[in-house]
């Protein structure tokens, strides 16, 4: 199937998101009383006729007639009583209607915003609520109550609505619907009374409902609904892979500041995006005199960016010392951007004599750009976009501005009385104790130290000396001068320092960032890069901070915290994270749902969804400010790599020990089909031929003694499993008695005749050996499994030496053999579980119990074993430490 005939990603993708969720339609109006409500209700009735389950969840008659008839026969749901301040209110009540669970819903007023301590603002946060559910919704809208066409309306009617519906629930209806009804009828039903009470109709059609604004409402709703019809057929187009027009790579820059008409060009670019068809970015430069800005301006930058994102808007903060225009163009050739757009630049100072430079530097650079600057009511705005000055001076900056003019006034004194210099020259002095200040203490303390040096140097350096008096006019240009230039040398000063605290703030966040990625990768414990998170999230943006991680029956649980590791939070509290868990998205402080909760949940998110982060600041509407938040996604973004590092380090520990379990379990089976059955089939055949009586008795005796060598045989084999059982499960206890070396070992040679018949064994055990402080049957079976090792690998008629020497500590045995011997890379690994040397034994017999279970024998009795190379290189020796009886006179 050729490329162009395939659906699109995103059509696949956009039905795929729409399965499972209700479908919404939405009735839209230019204006109240076309009726939305009536159409609703009509639609409702049909449904209900086709056998559907309609539950009316909320509609407002306005105590119009026709509308309650509308309602008779339909299930309506009773409302919520809230209270609030000392009044009840009938609010939509979710929770029944989520419990109910009906096919279709009706719920009227989308744009209302709830009664305060509702689970959301606004009601069209409960219509998607109600969508996820799975439950169809009908409901209404009229055309100012679109967010991004609100500034359109405000200007056409002079009305601007407080209550607005963001773009994107609009664009995620299923259906749309107008209704349309001429501006002279819509007047009609107004003087009838069938809009409004009689009280407020004369009010009415003096204001909204004039001709003129119906005509230019009613065009506005039938060209929004023309646009949404466009957008459904290029949608059908994708899904279906039919040939047609298919987006470009174009995309939309909005420049904003602090500016008022920041969120009338957010609602521009919006409207130009959608209607072209392209992506759009909304992009402000942070820079040192962005913390100095009054809080007024501040916040208008902050709520245009909110807006951008409930539009649907790529946001993007930009930090940079000083070239904002630069920063923006730059921008804006990575991202591919073919339009910017700007607000008309602002008068700085009253007179207008010095415009706003960003906006005209962004006109001279951008020259592969097109530029749309939006002029609006914005822009007339008295709000103060000047840095904020702070007027505060402390008495000791006061006293540091003092001190340094008498400073200098001591070292000019002399140079003046030397006549070293001119004294208008001296001036300098003083500038340079003026720019100290300033960079130390700020702009205003730079100030007031330029008026004590102007003074100072007033009073003992111009004519007539030690008076404030000023003789000669040139003396009065030279002192206007100097205090003009040290007023500019302070301020220079003071703007250094606030660039200087900028960059020790950004300074500040980058070590914290790279310091808690040094501290996670150190921890290995899940526990420990818990609370390394939540430490640096607190201390990064100077909040409380909350780690919550679904337990195992998914209920979440708090599992670390800063400064306290639990929190007490109520009710509403746990809410918002349960909310920011199941959705997805943020919920409680700052945000649009469960804000009167006192900590915001982001949902902690990797390759999954981990759990959710709370922070709790001084001030909830910190929460909202986008710096903070884009902070806070790079805080969450380390925490939960960490998390997921940590996690997979825990399944591949997991993984290892499952596979390190199936090879002890491969190698266990491999020794039990072997070395069980090997004596087994020796029994048996031995026991078979006893029961033949006509064997003489010589062959009869070495029957059974076979069978008896092979039963003792076979006893050792499951001792040593029985052994290492206890071993692995520390249920190994020696009882400790002062032992015989020599004895211990002439009982494991006795006990191994047969074993060692084909073997030659020497002995050098000295008589004077001290008595070891050991379990006398443990060692005797380790001594025995080191024999058996040698005489399994030796060759036959090879010699088997076994040696001893006392030391102040203890003894030091030794069994050498002839054997192969074990490569040096291997010989710690021989006293492993189930390990056998290939290059040392290629003989297909042996289980790799023997020496691991003489190292837990030696190592429980307090001794130490290792494995060495034989004389000459040949061979093995298996050298076994232990230590002497405390009691013993040679210890």
């Amino acid at each position: 199937m050729a490329e162009a005939d395939r659906p699109t990603p995103e059509a696949l993708l956009a039905a795929t998101r729409g399965e499972g969720r209700g479908k919404l339609k939405i009735f839209l109006g230019a204006s109240p009383g076309v009726g939305k409500t009536f159409a609703m209700l009509e639609a409702a009735r049909l449904r209900v006729r086709e056998g559907a389950d309609v539950v009316v969840g909320l509609v407002e008659t306005h105590a119009r007639a026709e509308t309650e008839a509308l309602l008779a026969g339909l299930e309506v749901l009773p409302r919520r009583q809230v209270e609030y301040r000392g009044q009840m209110l009938d609010e939509f009540d979710l929770d029944a209607l989520l419990s109910r669970r009906p096919q279709l819903a009706l719920i009227d007023e989308l744009p209302h915003s709830n009664v305060p301590g509702s689970r959301h603002l606004k009601r069209w946060q409960d219509v998607m609520e109600v969508l996820d559910a799975g439950i169809d919704v009908i409901t209404a809208l009229n055309i100012q109550h679109i967010e991004s066409l609100n500034d359109v309306v405000a200007r056409i009617t002079g009305v601007r609505v407080q209550e607005t519906v963001p773009d994107e629930v609009f664009q995620r209806a299923d259906e749309i619907e107008v209704i349309d009804l001429p501006p002279e009828e819509l007047i009609n039903r107004l003087h009838q009374g069938k809009v409004y009470r009689a009280g407020t109709i004369g009010r009415a059609l003096d204001n909204f409902f004039t001709k003129p604004n119906l005509t230019a409402l009613r065009e506005l709703a039938l060209r929004t609904a023309a646009s949404r019809v466009d957008e459904e057929m290029v949608r059908l187009m994708q899904a279906s892979a039919l040939k047609g027009p298919w987006p470009t790579q174009e995309r939309i820059l909005v420049c904003i500041n602090e500016s008022p008409l920041a969120k009338s060009l957010v609602r521009a670019g919006k409207r130009m995006a959608e209607r072209a068809g392209v992506g759009w970015i909304v992009a402000t430069v942070i820079t040192a005199r962005h913390e100095a800005l009054p809080d007024t301006a501040r916040r208008l930058t902050t709520e245009a960016l909110q807006l951008a994102e409930t539009l649907g808007a790529e946001v993007a903060t930009l930090h940079v010392d000083r070239g904002a225009a630069s920063e923006l163009i730059n921008f804006a050739r990575t991202r591919n951007v073919s339009r910017l757009l700007i607000g008309r630049p602002r008068a700085r100072w009253p007179l207008g004599l010095l415009r706003e430079p960003v906006a005209d530097q962004l006109l001279d650079a951008a020259t592969d750009f097109e530029v749309t600057i939006v002029a609006g009511e914005g822009n007339r705005s008295r709000v103060s976009a000047l840095p904020r000055i702070d007027l505060a001076i402390s008495w000791q900056s006061l006293l540091a501005g003092a001190i340094g003019a008498a400073i200098a006034t001591l070292i000019a004194l002399p140079i003046d009385l030397w006549g070293l210099v001119p004294s208008t020259s001296l001036v300098v002095i003083y500038m340079v104790t003026v720019m100290f200040i300033g960079a130390r203490y700020g702009l205003m303390p730079a100030l007031a130290t330029s008026v004590i040096c102007f003074l100072t140097h007033n009073f003992f350096f111009t004519a007539p000396r030690y008076t404030f008096t000023i003789q000669h006019a040139e003396d009065v240009v030279g002192i206007v001068l100097f205090l003009l230039g040290a007023l500019f040398t302070g301020t220079l000063a003071g703007r250094l320092r606030a660039q200087v605290t900028a960059m020790r703030a950004s300074q500040r966040r980058t070590a914290m960032l790279y310091d808690f990625a040094k501290r996670v990768a150190a921890k290995s414990e899940l526990d420990d890069v818990l609370y390394a998170g939540a430490y640096h999230v607190a201390a990064t943006l100077n909040c409380r901070s909350l780690i919550l991680m679904p337990s195992k029956g998914g209920e979440l649980e708090q599992v670390q915290g800063y400064p306290t590791i639990e929190e007490e939070l109520d009710p509403r509290t746990v809410a918002a994270a349960r909310w920011a868990f199941e959705r997805g998205e943020a919920a409680g402080a700052g945000t649009a749902t469960l804000p009167t909760s006192s900590w915001m949940f982001v949902p902690l998110s990797g390759s999954s969804l981990l759990g959710v982060v709370g922070l709790q600041f001084a001030n909830p509407k910190r929460g909202a400010d986008p710096e903070v938040r884009q902070l806070l996604q790079a805080v969450e973004d380390q925490v939960a790599v960490a998390i997921e590092r940590t996690r997979m380090a825990a399944d591949l520990e997991n993984l290892r020990v499952e596979a390190e379990g199936e090879k002890l379990r491969t190698a266990l089976l491999n020794s039990l089909s072997h070395d069980l059955r090997t004596p087994l089939v020796s029994i048996i055949g031995a026991l078979s031929g006893l029961v033949d009586d006509t064997l003489p008795a010589a062959s009869r005796l070495e029957l059974t003694q076979t069978g008896l060598d092979e039963a003792r045989r076979l006893d050792r084999y499951v001792q040593n499993l029985l052994n290492m059982t206890r071993i692995e499960y520390g249920a190994l206890r020696p009882r400790k008695v002062p032992s015989d070396l020599r004895e211990l070992i002439g009982a494991v040679r006795t006990d191994l005749a047969r074993v060692l018949a084909q073997h030659k064994v020497e002995l050098a055990l000295p008589a004077d050996l001290p008595k070891l402080d050991v379990d006398p049957v443990l060692i005797g079976q380790a001594i025995g499994n080191v024999l058996e090792n040698a005489v399994k690998y030796a060759p036959a008629n090879s010699t088997i030496a076994i040696s001893a020497a006392g030391r102040r500590d203890g003894v030091v045995l030794q069994v050498t053999d002839e054997g192969p011997g074990i490569p040096a890379a291997e010989r710690d690994k021989v006293f492993d579980l189930f390990y056998r040397v290939a290059e040392g034994d290629r003989r297909p017999t042996g289980t790799g119990l023997g020496l691991a279970i003489v190292r837990g024998f030696v190592e429980a009795n307090g001794g130490r074993v290792r494995a060495l190379a034989g004389p000459a290189g040949r061979g093995t020796i298996i050298e076994i430490e232990l230590p002497a009886a405390p009691d013993d006179p040679h210890g």
